[in-house]
């Protein structure tokens, strides 16, 4: 499967007038994410952060009910770099699937061993249930 790459927006700052605008963005906050398929396992990554907004122009205006998910991710599109955000998914999705440090047991500390005797709860150190037959 090809890395997929994908736009959250979670949130827009609006300043309520701004000359003759009414509802103007001034910011964004936004992730970004990739995800990936390597041997029928799942891989995703993210990167967040918040972009300013310019105040538009009259005639460059939309007005805040108008705005679509879409006309938003252009605004991502055309004022963040996009490909040094991706490569930086790319590198979280490498380490995830290829982690470059890795915790190993302690070697001093006994792997447990799993319960093999099918049975389960306390027992006495003699093998009896630890109850009393009083």
């Amino acid at each position: 499967m090809a890395t997929v790459y994908n736009w959250v927006i979670s949130q827009m700052d609006e300043i309520p007038q701004e000359g003759s605008l009414l509802d103007v963005v001034k910011t964004v906050h936004w992730r970004r994410n990739a995800t990936t398929e390597v041997s029928a396992k799942i891989y995703i990554a993210d990167v967040y952060g918040a972009m300013s907004c310019a105040t538009p122009s009259e005639t460059d205006f939309t007005a805040y009910p108008d705005l679509t998910f879409e006309q938003v991710c252009g605004w991502l599109d055309a004022g963040l770099d996009v490909p040094a955000l991706n490569t930086q998914l790319d590198t979280q999705l490498e380490n995830l699937i290829n982690p470059p440090i890795i915790s190993l047991p302690l070697p001093w500390i006994p792997a447990p061993t799993p319960d093999t005797s099918g049975t389960s709860g306390t027992s006495g150190t003699d093998g009896t249930s630890g109850t009393s037959g009083i």
